[in-house]
């Protein structure tokens, strides 16, 4: 097997915006750094602190018209910069209760009637609002993303999938014989820990946040199966970047 990490992707605020970023350092036992490190937590989130289920905070699944927010973050700050199409352009800190605060407020205007409004932005360094009950990176194939378009007859844009890591050189599939086996993505060791089964949101197209293409429905029926891509955790942190060389 020849394969390479070819994209690699973060969301630091769960559900509001992506970045694609060249490398970074993993450390192990942890999530992607700043990779959903925050969260909008709704108003009737039990979030105390610790790792909660993302039906507790305000997700794409059920608002997807925060799909189509972007992202850049400055670590430095750290500082956030979002935009979103029909809210412009906001740049805050959001370790800053106040700038936070400002950033809910903001998003007010996406918030669908009759679910639970947007109540506050919180923080999980390290552990990250990931939807697993560890602390995972999600890794995905290129073919298997192909395969998927093929079975659509149409294509379609892997930022639907929301992944942090996107390798090339696998056969489709290939990546859910992983489970239980450790692998190496540049200075990185990770295991393979289970599969990610798909929901709704992966229907919705991450530029007009409108439900268009029938994603599980297509996983179901052509495959068998209603998943896409694996859950992962890291063993052996270092440094990876675009374009490493991926040994399994």
């Amino acid at each position: 097997m020849s394969a390479t990490l070819a994209q690699i992707w973060r969301h630091p605020i769960k559900s509001h915006g992506r970045e694609r970023v060249g490398e970074v350092e993993l450390k192990a036992g942890e999530s992607m750094p700043f990779d959903r490190r925050w969260a909008v937590a709704h108003e009737d989130s039990a979030f105390d602190g610790d790792w909660e289920r993302c039906s507790n905070f305000a997700i794409t699944t059920h608002r997807p018209r925060l799909c189509p927010f972007n992202v850049v973050l400055d670590e430095a700050g750290p500082d956030v910069t979002v935009t979103h199409p029909k809210l412009g352009e906001l740049r805050f800190n959001p370790d800053d209760a106040a700038d936070a605060a400002r950033f809910v407020e903001w998003t007010m205007p996406l918030a669908p009637e009759g679910l639970p409004k947007p109540a506050r932005l919180v923080a999980l360094p390290g552990r990250g609002f990931t939807d697993s009950a560890f602390a995972s990176v999600t890794l995905f194939s290129m073919a298997s993303h192909r395969a998927v378009e093929e079975a659509l007859g149409q294509e379609i844009t892997p930022l639907r999938w929301r992944g942090n890591l996107w390798v090339e050189g696998l056969e489709a599939w290939e990546e859910f014989e992983w489970i239980g086996r450790e692998f190496k993505v540049g200075e990185a060791v990770l295991r393979g820990v289970e599969r990610t089964q798909r929901c709704p949101m992966t229907m919705t197209n991450p530029e007009t946040g409108e439900r268009d293409v029938p994603t599980v429905k297509t996983l179901a029926s052509r495959f068998g199966h209603k998943d896409f891509s694996i859950r992962c955790e890291v063993l052996k942190g270092g440094r990876i970047a675009e374009g490493a060389e991926v040994q399994a």
